[in-house]
């Protein structure tokens, strides 16, 4: 098996290569930023590539960037993420054409090299392996974002004038509505999203964060 790896720490990167060179893999190229892994990419055609997320010079999502680009290129070219953090959008992103062999795993929950390795060769073949922790938040945006698409146009515009931080009575002036018509509206909004009475939080700060992140 042909492996790019991309990972900027060294001790991280170059045990990366050690433990693949132990298991009969080969590592074409391991290199430490996004331009580099891109044109890696593209010139080696690896059999799976290996990719910190953040990688410099902005520790954004150079990482991410380059694996998608790289991917338009040459379809379903095997990727796993290798993050220190659980983010949702970027797996969205790598599962978003549907083509598989696609992977992405904690840092901190690799504990097992052979283990590790299985997981690289699942990707390798077209197969997709999601960290638990990472499936956990893909499922809890989904619902999420499942509520928001219950509430009705009126609802959104409510929850959206809440969100700029109008009261009740500054949510009717903006609508053109009365306070109760606001309030039943708000009741619907927090009833669908499941905020109920007894929570311990704002239910209002709640549904604005949900409607912010949906």
């Amino acid at each position: 098996m042909r492996v790019v790896v991309a990972e900027d720490h060294f001790l991280l990167r170059d045990g990366l290569v050690r433990l693949l060179g132990a298991f009969g893999h080969e590592v074409v190229a391991a290199v430490d930023n996004g331009t580099a892994l891109l044109e890696s990419l593209l010139a080696e055609r690896p059999d799976v590539a290996i990719v910190d997320v953040r990688l410099p010079p902005d520790f954004a999502d150079e990482g991410l960037r380059a694996a998608l680009a790289a991917r338009r290129e040459v379809p379903a070219l095997p990727v796993l993420l290798l993050s220190q953090y659980v983010e949702p959008l970027y797996a969205r992103e790598l599962l978003a054409d549907g083509a598989g062999a696609v992977g992405y795993v904690l840092k901190d929950r690799v504990t097992d090299g052979a283990e590790f390795v299985r997981t690289i060769e699942q990707v390798a073949a077209g197969g997709t392996v999601m960290d638990p922790e990472v499936v956990s938040k893909l499922l809890a945006r989904k619902i999420r974002d499942q509520r928001l698409g219950s509430l009705t146009a009126r609802e959104r515009e409510v929850l959206g004038l809440l969100a700029q931080g109008r009261s009740n009575a500054g949510v009717a002036e903006s609508l053109v509505v009365t306070e109760k018509a606001v309030a039943k509206h708000i009741g619907n909004i927090f009833t669908k999203l499941g905020l109920y009475p007894g929570e311990s939080d704002n239910r209002r700060v709640l549904a604005v964060l949900a409607y912010l992140e949906g």
